[in-house]
């Protein structure tokens, strides 16, 4: 039988061009000379800012340890010292002072101790309620702890769930009478409390914020400015590669029904693994990436149920002879798709990655999960209840595949048996999947109805519950929070090392930042501003 024609991928298509072309092909930061003081100035500085922190792990100074651990995060220099700040953080564990009477202060090394996994009973805060459960405090410092500290709550720890409430409206009526910087760091927290936040995104905000601090200390400032520009460096070299790469790839074949978007989804896998050990890492995941987003295209919109059939069945096959009934332009992706995994899977096996071989099984298994949207799209099947939804959604994020991508390349602290368990979709990595498939569906339904679609979270609610959009984008909105308090149950529980935790975490946080107001990835005017500041601009 002569494979069909695919016509249709033709068709002009509503998704916007790359923004950023050729840029990185021509576009430096720094001469080599440049990158080399730089780094040797961080260097110096680097030891200087070890030795503040080394003094803060043998003083009783509980305030400056927070203030310190705090600071090294959001400059985004922390990850120079993690031996030492886990040495801070477990000497604040049984620190009892963490008990007394400032609120600034609980609330300061709650929020530090479980984010970084340890226990800590939401009991501290009792005793700053007063007879009508609210908490007794006008200061706008002592609020935004307490606030931020509260979405590291879990279910059923209602007096964060009131914390939340409390604090939210205070800061709120406080907003005008603020100066102007502290209202900024106001709005910005009410946005997104600061355990939601991609890293990078947070450091490059946060760095300018504190340059103007008078209690801020110049080693570290100094130290955090050099950081941030080493690493840009270091990402457009990653892009110009991946530019090269992308030109080639898309010489090969005709991709029109696909989102170009090769630096924003370099920027996605920013959000999880930012630190230099693995730039190759972040090359070879935005490539895995981008093949994500062609299945998501390809399936979602732009098949035909006889073309989605063949092209997963030659994924399943795995090999050139299974591309032989596929039509002249999936051909092309699918020789592509699969010299690019294999030369992926032998460069890891030459570094002795254990897992190496997993990475075409994950590939194969993001293919087969869009395929049965597109089963689901044919049978016009309708889910009676969001949770029904989710129990086959949440599979077709692909949240769980880039998860255990990145678990590979996280080395040998990822065992086969952590990768067996991501594949039963444990209770993390579906919340993961939640935040992002819930998050998508709602700032994406108005676009996608103008055609043919799988039946979103939010058309499911609306029918299940017989309300309006905006209020099952209410209700919608409880479920992303159920989520982000199971992703903080599991992280207490660390079932899994902690360091892979965190990684899942990340990919919450960025799918958060990606969906945040509109569907940043299928629109990316609005990243441009994000972008250019980590990538292009200097601090």
């Amino acid at each position: 039988m002569a494979a069909p024609v695919i016509a249709d991928l033709h068709k002009p298509r509503p998704y916007t061009p790359s923004l950023w072309g050729d840029f990185f092909l021509n576009h430096s930061p720094c001469t080599p000379s440049q990158y080399s003081a730089m780094k040797d100035m961080a260097s110096i500085r680097k030891e200087r800012v070890r030795k503040i922190i080394l003094a803060a792990i043998s003083s009783s100074d509980l305030p400056m340890k927070l203030e310190l651990v705090d600071t090294l995060q959001r400059t985004g220099v922390a990850y120079h010292f993690g031996k030492e700040i886990q040495e801070l953080l477990c000497g604040m564990q049984g620190d009892e002072q963490g008990f007394g009477d400032d609120l600034h202060i609980t609330a300061s090394r709650f929020y530090l101790l479980r984010k970084h996994g340890y226990h800590v009973s939401p009991d501290v805060f009792l005793k700053f309620r007063d007879d009508r459960g609210n908490f007794a405090s006008n200061d706008v410092n002592s609020l935004l702890a307490l606030y931020n500290a509260a979405y590291l709550r879990t279910r059923g720890e209602e007096v964060l769930d009131d914390a939340i409430i409390f604090t939210k409206s205070r800061l709120q009526c406080m907003l005008e009478l603020l100066e102007p910087w502290l209202a900024e760091e106001v709005r910005c927290t009410l946005e997104t409390p600061s355990f939601r936040r991609v890293e990078r995104v947070e450091t490059r905000r946060y760095i300018p914020v504190y340059e103007k601090k008078s209690t801020g200390d110049e080693d570290i400032l100094e130290f955090a400015k050099f950081d941030f520009n080493i690493l840009q460096t270091l990402y457009c070299e990653e892009l110009k590669a991946l530019t090269i790469w992308w030109k080639g790839f898309k010489s090969q074949m005709d991709i029109k029904f696909a989102r170009d978007r090769m630096v924003e989804l370099h920027f996605w896998i920013l959000g999880v693994v930012y630190e230099p050990q693995y730039s190759y890492s972040r090359v070879m995941l935005t490539k895995l990436l981008i093949f994500v987003s062609l299945f998501d295209d390809f399936y979602d919109n732009y098949s035909t149920t006889e073309e989605s059939n063949i092209f997963t069945a030659a994924m399943e096959r795995w090999g050139e002879q299974a591309a032989e009934n596929l039509p002249a332009n999936l051909k092309a992706l699918y020789i592509n798709i699969l010299n690019t995994t294999n030369d992926i899977e032998e460069e890891l096996k030459h570094q002795k990655n254990k897992n190496a071989e997993l990475v075409k099984d994950f590939v194969i298994h993001v293919a087969k999960c869009y395929h049965a949207e597109v089963k689901w799209r044919d049978e016009h099947y309708v889910p009676t209840s969001v949770e029904e939804h989710l129990q086959i959604s949440v599979r077709s994020s692909a949240c769980m595949q880039i998860i255990s991508f990145v678990f590979i390349f996280m080395g040998d602290v990822t065992t086969r048996e952590v990768l067996e368990w991501a594949l039963t979709y444990p209770k993390i990595i579906r919340s993961v999947c939640i935040v992002g498939r819930i998050g998508n569906d709602m700032v994406s339904h108005e676009r996608e109805q103008i055609s043919q679609h799988v039946i979103s979270t939010v058309q499911t609610c609306t029918k299940e519950h017989e309300i309006t959009v905006a209020e099952a984008n209410e209700k919608l909105k409880v479920i992303i929070e159920e989520a982000w308090m199971d992703i903080v149950r599991e992280c207490l529980h660390k079932k899994q090392p902690m360091v892979l935790l965190e990684k899942a975490t990340d990919l919450a946080r960025t799918m958060d930042f990606m969906y945040k107001r509109e569907d940043a990835f299928t629109l990316p005017s609005s990243l441009k501003e994000t972008l250019t500041s980590l990538y292009v601009n200097y601090i």
